[in-house]
């Protein structure tokens, strides 16, 4: 685990509020709750997109006790037709809760999708977009946020997932391999989970994105 470093949370959290994005820093999973149980409304239509981080720090099961019309995309029994129709429902939600697959210190979100209906989701449609990610997240630039999806994100997510993607067997990107890899560059699999790349940085909509960055290690 690698020490929490707060002058560079601070300076993170800082260019969040100069892209116009609300930023908040909690200590652990428990202040994530109060905090997320402040920013959504009794009941607020709300969804999420898949995320490891939302049910490490408990907001799946805070959002589905009642309180709240909760669009459940892992509902049992769903059929696909019936998860799309979620995706669909997502982008007239009130509330969309998600991660991020890395922050930059300057401010930018940077998302990479395969069905992308989680980056379309976080850039347009619902009223409000909530973002945890642990400090584990942070990055320098987008450099270094290329790397991480290409070197930590996919491969573990692709692991959890169940994918056939060379990431998943090697623990790494094929596009490693090369020279002077591109961000879009990757395996040819039809299981890739890195389709789309999505940088947030200024929003012209001020506090829609409101990012909290947790002091615990979690998600991928």
């Amino acid at each position: 685990m690698s020490e929490i470093n707060m002058p560079t949370i601070n300076k993170t959290l800082e260019a969040l509020r100069k892209n116009n994005m609300q930023a908040y820093f909690c200590k652990n999973s428990e202040e994530v709750l109060e905090l997320v149980r402040s920013l959504i409304k009794k009941g607020d239509t709300v969804t999420h997109g898949g995320s490891v981080t939302l049910a490490q720090t408990g907001i799946k099961k805070l959002i589905s006790n009642g309180d709240y019309n909760y669009l459940d995309r892992s509902a049992a029994g769903l059929t696909r037709e019936q998860v799309e129709e979620i995706y669909i429902k997502a982008f007239t939600s009130d509330v969309y809760l998600t991660s991020a697959n890395a922050i930059t210190e300057s401010g930018e979100l940077y998302n990479v999708d395969g069905n992308s209906n989680r980056v379309a989701a976080i850039l347009y449609g619902p009223k409000s977009v909530i973002v945890i990610a642990g400090y584990n997240k942070i990055v320098h630039d987008i450099n270094e946020a290329v790397e991480r999806i290409k070197c930590t994100a996919a491969p573990q997510n692709t692991v959890r997932l169940k994918c056939n993607t060379y990431c998943a067997e090697t623990g790494k990107c094929v596009s490693l391999e090369k020279d002077g890899s591109l961000m879009p560059d990757g395996c040819r699999s039809a299981e890739r989970i890195c389709c789309n790349y999505v940088v947030s940085a200024m929003q012209r909509k001020k506090d829609r994105i409101k990012v909290i960055i947790v002091g615990e290690e979690l998600g991928y």
